[in-house]
């Protein structure tokens, strides 16, 4: 996410603290763009791309080397919109359903469903070819979670059966390639800056995988009103309580805060206030503020170090937040599709508006 969260960076930056208009910060990234000697446009056929005359090869999950990210290949566009910009890769995407067999399908409402799990071995499994063909597919999508943060939870859960993918898997899958069919012209939104603070909501699924019980952590990290970094993963070890598996996903969005900060200093954005971090559990936010370190909470002695640290130097601020307004829950969970629409409005996730000469 390193590459895809500077280039929106750099974007909301543009529309917001450097006086540009839109039109002009749309040319002023393409110009961007060809300073980083992005080559070899995307199109449509496969994984193995340069940049900088550096070469790597996808491997079906998230595998390739960071320094062969390549905008251009990965479909990346810039639409100008009345409020500001959308980043899409809606070409991408309709290549990567064509890839797929699902031009033709019937759109569907949320990515997954909330009520069935997955398990490792809930069905046969797939032919050689099929799951070849799965792990393709699954490795676009990953590629389109770049602009679709929506896309995120569903594609992390999906990518974790690539060894040994079944048919309930592949259906899995299917229902994404249809929930992209139906929001093909979709798009992050970017506005212009009101504020530069840096905030970031923290969210865990404790115990989620009925398959290991591993819990699941997610973010969403904003600049001013802008998303520009998220992150849905399954954590690498069992937790024991819900504090713990919130208190690890906390750990996780401060380091991701950290680099974000040192981002912004290096493109000369001070921060006026010390960045908010949002959790909507009790015991985690207590847990971050509370100098006496309890015998049951040793085994996570580093992130708590980690983050103590932050907030007692007075450069992190923790607050409580209710599950309601928890904007990083669509990260950790599949949702029903009121709260997922909800969650997806508010990471700014719309239809993009097609303005004539735009």
């Amino acid at each position: 996410m390193v590459h895809a969260l500077t280039l929106m960076l750099l974007a909301a930056m543009m529309v917001g603290v450097l006086p540009l208009s839109v039109s002009c910060a749309t040319d002023h990234f393409s110009a961007e763009m060809e300073k980083l000697h992005m080559r070899e446009p995307y199109t449509g056929k496969e994984h193995v791309h340069t940049a900088n005359g550096s070469g790597g090869e996808f491997l079906g999950c998230c595998s390739c080397d960071d320094d062969v990210f390549s905008p251009e290949e990965e479909g990346f566009e810039v639409a100008s919109q009345p409020d500001g910009l959308a980043l899409t890769q809606r070409k991408y995407a309709h290549d990567l359903l064509q890839r797929g067999g699902m031009l033709k399908c019937k759109a569907g409402d949320t990515p997954m469903s909330a009520i069935v799990k997955l398990f490792p071995a809930d069905s046969p499994l797939l032919c050689d070819e099929d799951a070849t063909t799965y792990r393709s597919i699954v490795g676009g999508l990953q590629y389109l979670t770049l602009t679709r943060p929506d896309l995120s939870f569903a594609v992390n859960r999906v990518c974790q059966f690539l060894h040994s993918p079944t048919e309930e898997h592949w259906s899995a899958v299917k229902r994404i390639l249809r929930f992209v069919h139906g929001t093909l012209g979709h798009g992050l939104l970017l506005r212009p800056l009101r504020s530069l603070s840096v905030s970031v909501y923290s969210d865990a699924d404790w115990a989620g995988d009925v398959g290991d019980r591993r819990s699941t952590g997610g973010y969403a990290l904003f600049h001013g009103v802008n998303l520009i970094a998220w992150s849905a993963r399954k954590q690498a070890t069992v937790s024991r309580s819900s504090t713990e598996s919130e208190y690890k996903a906390i750990a996780d969005a401060t380091a991701e805060l950290i680099w974000v900060e040192a981002l912004l200093k290096e493109h000369g954005v001070r921060q006026q206030s010390p960045p908010v971090l949002w959790c909507d559990n009790i015991g985690a936010m207590f847990l971050s503020s509370n100098p006496v370190f309890h015998a049951r909470t040793k085994h996570i002695e580093v992130d708590y170090h980690f983050v103590r640290e932050r907030a007692a130097k007075k450069m992190l601020q923790i607050r409580f937040i209710s599950s309601k307004e928890q904007l990083a829950d669509i990260f950790t969970k599949p949702l029903p599709l009121p709260m997922f629409q909800e969650c997806k409005r508010n990471l700014h996730m719309f239809p993009i508006v097609e303005i004539e000469g735009g």
